[in-house]
């Protein structure tokens, strides 16, 4: 079980930004997990991978893609009170699910 966050690289949001937008996706998509998943994955450590696209357009296929399997999954809109202006997509969590079905979705995708 792993969970796969998806952040835009083109935004150039800083670090702590950054870490706080995977935050938020992360959480709010665990809490669209069914119990049993959620259960399964607390167990193994909670595995994550943080990764990386460079437009909107990409996160949008993801969730797509994600929900058309129904995988658990994510899109965070920034709230626009730092860096971002308001209603800006800065990332996606797919996930929790089978390793093999995060990576089906976002397995071609690069590291953050």
């Amino acid at each position: 079980m792993k969970q796969a966050i998806v952040a835009r690289a083109d935004l150039g949001m800083g670090k702590g930004k950054l870490a706080a937008q995977v935050a938020h996706a992360s959480l709010s998509a665990v809490e669209d997990t069914d119990s049993r998943s959620k259960t399964q994955w607390k167990g193994g450590g909670q595995k994550k991978v943080v990764l990386q696209v460079d437009t909107e357009k990409k996160l949008f296929q993801l969730a797509d893609n994600a929900e058309r399997d129904g995988i658990p999954n994510a899109v965070v809109r920034d709230a626009g009170h730092t860096q971002l202006d308001p209603g800006t997509v800065t990332c996606i969590a797919v996930g929790p699910d089978t390793d093999e079905n995060i990576d089906r979705i976002t397995g071609h995708l690069s590291l953050y």
